[in-house]
């Protein structure tokens, strides 16, 4: 078997220990070697779960089935993991109504998946003094997404870009 981080039957060196039954019954503290003669007598495993404990704590069971059953665990944790990206909108202040839909739209299918969303205001030459523009875009943007989806951050210039964060609505905010 692979190295787990766990002793297991003669790799476990210790003078005495504390043996648990597979039941879970303490069965007190012994030498290694019975504690080891106890394992193979019920075909079982001598595994030392609890190194740092004085004197260290050693279970009777089947260490096959339980690695066995430990990465089914892992594998049924992975599985139900979900990684959320963050999809990015770009706009620029004087965009026009029917592009202006379209990125709504496109950020209203991030948001149904599940995905955050990052929307951008650019700001070119003359634009960087009427930045008011942009944060009413953006505004009327985070208003519009207003049923599936919650502003995380007000409107924040960074150089020349401003942007907000939107999240999906989450079950319970979905009902307030």
């Amino acid at each position: 078997m692979a190295n787990t981080g766990h002793q297991t039957n003669e790799e476990i060196r210790d003078k005495e220990v504390r043996l648990i039954s597979e039941t879970g019954e303490q069965l007190g503290i012994m030498s290694s070697q019975e504690a080891l003669r106890m394992a193979e007598e019920q075909n079982l495993d001598l595994v030392k779960i609890s190194p740092n404990a004085v004197p260290p704590v050693c279970k009777l069971m089947d260490y096959g089935k339980y690695r066995f059953e430990q990465t089914k665990r892992e594998k049924e944790a992975r599985k139900n993991q979900r990684v959320v990206e963050i999809k990015e909108i770009r706009m620029s202040p004087s965009i026009d109504v029917n592009d202006f839909n379209v990125k709504l739209r496109n950020a209203q299918k991030f948001l149904s998946e599940g995905n955050r969303c990052k929307v951008t205001v650019r700001f070119r030459g003359r634009e960087m003094a009427h930045t008011n523009i942009g944060q009413d875009l953006l505004l009327k943007f985070a208003e519009s997404c207003g049923e599936t989806a919650v502003m995380d951050k007000s409107p924040k210039l960074e150089g020349r870009h401003m942007s907000i964060f939107l999240s999906p609505k989450s079950a319970k905010d979905a009902k307030k």
